[in-house]
């Protein structure tokens, strides 16, 4: 590895290789554009608080992304790709420094036809969803930061969200058609992947290619109606998730599952969810309402919130209370709180979460959302942890591997520490080719840091 030391570069001669680049400097700002939101990890907060990059800078379209690219490989500055700090793991924080690579400027949808579209990097995926819907198509899922996150951030560093319990994780074949990449070669070149060449960087955290243009599949647009339910008990609750989630005949978007008392740190909705309740809350499409409610009715639901797709833009997002957003409004009320991302074997019983529920009862608190894997539909967890001590986190981690739950571990900013857990062989000769100095985002990929 050759990274130099950034305290002995001389800046202002990089500056001026820059050229036109647009470059931010202000220490207040670069250090607000150093951050994601780590610190929902005592334990990252620990380690990534202090780190911080030397300088922003901002392309606005490719050449200048490799302009960036040829200069910092000439100096040997680490070089950290930011969307928009959207992530939870320290995916964008530069450990050792050196320039942060903000995409936002790159915002530009290249093409869209029914079916795909083709889009730079730095594309919100609210603006991109807001313009495919006007010709009938949607993206296929996103994150509950939907209306923040970039495209390129989320392929970088995402694994799936809500529109999951239809279309699986991005790592499915067919939910990433096509990457373009920037190498970090001292003449960098523009790479096109395509088919399963896209893994080679996909949710690689920017360590091995800078993306520049993605083009993704789209789905038909459905007019989505938003709901609240809530049940007499959890495991109810959590069955009707299930029963859902199999029912092939009901077109849904989110299938989200809180044990009371989540539910409580819903602020908008605590005169319409009662207190101490457990909840679904769920995007259906309207034309399949009526047998939806047959469901409700067979658990014993109660409907407590229902807006319909032509008041979507208006008030709060269902989708905003979910996935991690779910633990963003308890941390907003307790931050001493932390979380948990567990993928529950496929039970239609579901004995391994109703084990889990009564076992560690309000210390880990059970919040579920279903996606499909390899076809099968099955709960994955975004638990709300009380911590308490590091050594008390790992128990409750250990406790759920060894009963057969796989933890992505979210207190951890190495990409094969977290949900992967193995070396990727085709990402670590991947990043040997086209980032032969170790330059992009060191220190997040353990394969390259022990080579």
């Amino acid at each position: 590895m050759t990274v130099a030391p950034t305290r002995s570069l001389d800046w202002n001669q990089i500056f001026t290789e820059l050229g036109t680049v647009e470059i931010i400097r202000d220490p207040a700002q670069v250090a607000k554009l150093s951050k994601d939101y780590y610190s929902y990890s005592p334990l990252l907060v620990a380690d990534l608080a202090d780190k911080v990059g030397d300088v922003v800078v901002r392309p606005a379209n490719e050449a200048e992304v490799m302009q960036v690219a040829a200069v910092c490989t000439r100096y040997k500055v680490p070089l950290t790709i930011r969307g928009a700090g959207t992530g939870n793991y320290g995916q964008c924080i530069p450990l050792r420094g050196g320039v942060i690579l903000d995409m936002s400027k790159m915002q530009a949808v290249k093409w869209a036809k029914p079916g795909v579209a083709r889009v730079e990097a730095g594309v919100r995926m609210a603006a991109l969803d807001k313009q495919t819907r006007e010709m009938g198509w949607e993206i296929r899922m996103a994150p509950s930061t939907y209306r923040t996150a970039t495209i390129g951030g989320f392929i970088g560093g995402g694994s799936g969200g809500i529109g999951s319990i239809t279309y699986g994780q991005l790592r499915d074949r067919g939910n990433l058609l096509a990457l373009r990449v920037v190498t970090m070669e001292e003449q960098p070149r523009v790479i096109e992947l395509r088919g399963d060449d896209v893994y080679k960087v996909a949710h690689a955290w920017g360590t091995n290619g800078i993306i520049t243009e993605l083009e993704i599949p789209l789905s038909p647009a459905y007019p989505w109606a938003e709901l609240i339910v809530t049940f007499p008990d959890f495991m109810t609750a959590a069955r009707f998730g299930q029963r859902l989630g199999d029912a092939d005949g009901i077109v849904k978007k989110l299938i989200c599952i809180c044990a009371a008392p989540i539910s409580n740190y819903f602020a908008p909705f605590k005169e319409i969810i009662p207190n101490n309740s457990h909840c679904a809350l769920l995007m259906i499409t309207e034309p399949c309402l009526e047998p939806f409610s047959e469901l409700v009715k067979e658990l014993g639901g109660t409907v407590r919130y229902q807006k319909s797709a032509q008041d979507a833009g208006k008030g709060v997002a269902i989708g905003e209370f979910t996935w991690n957003h779910t633990t963003l409004h308890a941390r907003s009320i307790d931050p001493s709180l932390t979380y948990l991302q567990t993928l529950f074997p496929a039970d239609k019983e579901l004995k391994l979460v109703e084990h889990m529920y009564h076992h560690f009862g309000d210390e880990v608190m059970m919040h579920l959302e279903y996606i499909r894997v390899n076809g099968v539909v099955l709960p994955a967890a975004l638990q709300i942890v009380r911590y308490s001590t590091p050594e008390r986190l790992q128990e409750i981690i250990k406790y759920h591997e060894d009963n057969g739950a796989f933890i992505a571990n979210p207190h951890t900013y190495i990409i094969e520490d977290g949900g992967r857990k193995t070396i990727d062989p085709l990402q670590l000769e991947f990043k040997k080719m086209v980032d032969p100095h170790g330059l992009l985002n060191p220190g997040k990929m353990r394969a390259w840091e022990e080579l």
